[in-house]
């Protein structure tokens, strides 16, 4: 593929955009999950916001891997 600015691209590019952008969203992840412990367990209250990031994260998560298992 030739893309003005970046030249002529190959799979290699969409592999490594792909594992990056699946790294970043897990450390996203993982700062949430470390926010609402902190908040569960120093402060004793339940931040329900960074509950549901966490919880959407696992189920989509979950909900692809099913899904690529089904049908691979």
């Amino acid at each position: 593929m030739k893309v003005p600015i970046l030249g002529t691209i190959d799979e290699r590019f969409f592999m490594h955009r792909q594992r990056s952008t699946s790294i970043g969203g897990m450390a996203a992840v993982c700062v949430a999950t470390a926010f609402f412990l902190y908040q569960l367990l120093g402060n004793n209250t339940i931040r329900w916001d960074l509950f549901a990031i966490v919880a959407t994260a696992a189920v989509v998560k979950m909900s692809l891997l099913i899904f690529y298992r089904l049908t691979d």
